[in-house]
């Protein structure tokens, strides 16, 4: 079955048309990132996802159910960007009250070990920092155990240290077969953790694939190189350059074929040193993806 089914879904406030005849599955026990620009119609999917608004066209299913069905029997959980902590009660009491809103809800314990929250069990909820409340909002949403967990820029406000530790304990969650949709704008996140990538642009579905699927189709590569005060005329006619970036010593060409241009590169007779070949990375392929759309 079908974790997520979107059929000709359709958004529109007044003139404004947010999303476009969204089509889409999501097969349960995968981990699929939400990638777009802002304004792309990333929040509005998720919140017609999760029953908070609803389509102007079209339909959804999680699970088979509707969003409301599926959200009322404790099958959906999320982590979305803001909402406030109750204010006065102890991380370990909002937990504990969350969990009691759910028919079948996860160990109090293991909930507050999965979200790296013990040793702030007993914590007032509003005196935490921006990277720790999330962490309780994570908490929170795994709840009840769901099925399918919705995350919208999870790991925002959260350091470096945080942010990995977030990743790891999330694969640690979806292992079980848990089905996770996240949206993010670290796409270094989205090429990681994710099995599957949708971007979408101006409501529309323009990719989907495998990172790697994603990076491939997008064909281009990067020439890194140290140039140091030497003349860069006629770095942009190399074979396969379609862009020239010059950032004080160093050079980078964007090109479609980074074995030519390397050839060609020599041939020119520049001292060139420090070279760093690499292919397309989710960055690139999401700008070339979304640039003009």
């Amino acid at each position: 079955m079908n974790a997520i089914a979107f059929t000709g879904v359709a958004k529109s406030y007044g003139s404004v048309r947010a999303v476009e005849e969204l089509d889409l599955t999501i097969d349960a026990g995968s981990t699929v990132a939400l990638l777009g620009p802002n304004g792309a119609g990333k929040s509005t999917s998720i919140g017609m996802l999760l029953g908070l608004t609803r389509p102007s066209a079209g339909e959804i299913r999680v699970f088979g159910d509707t969003p409301d069905a599926a959200v009322k029997q404790g099958r959906v959980g999320a982590m979305l960007q803001d909402g406030a902590l109750v204010p006065g009660m102890t991380v370990r009491e909002v937990v504990s009250f969350v969990r009691g809103l759910y028919p079948d809800p996860m160990p109090l314990e293991e909930i507050l070990t999965l979200a790296n929250l013990t040793d702030l069990a007993g914590r007032r909820a509003d005196r935490l920092s921006g990277g720790q409340a999330q962490r309780v909002r994570f908490a929170t949403a795994i709840a009840g155990a769901p099925r399918l967990l919705v995350l919208d820029e999870p790991t925002a406000a959260m350091d470096v240290e945080s942010r990995r530790s977030f990743w790891a304990r999330m694969r640690e969650y979806a292992a079980s077969g848990r089905t996770v949709l996240f949206a993010t704008h670290y796409l270094e996140e989205a090429d990681e953790n994710a099995d599957r990538v949708i971007v979408i642009a101006r409501g529309r579905v323009v990719a989907d694939g495998t990172p790697q699927e994603i990076k491939a189709a997008v064909g281009t590569g990067t020439v890194r190189f140290t140039i140091g005060d030497q003349p860069t005329a006629g770095l942009d006619a190399l074979p396969g350059v379609g862009a020239v970036d010059v950032r004080g010593s160093t050079a980078r060409l964007h090109t479609t074929d980074p074995d030519a241009t390397v050839r060609a590169l020599y041939a020119t007779g520049l001292r060139v040193a420090d070279l760093e070949v690499k292919g397309a990375d989710l960055e690139d392929a999401f700008l070339s993806l979304t640039h003009d759309r």
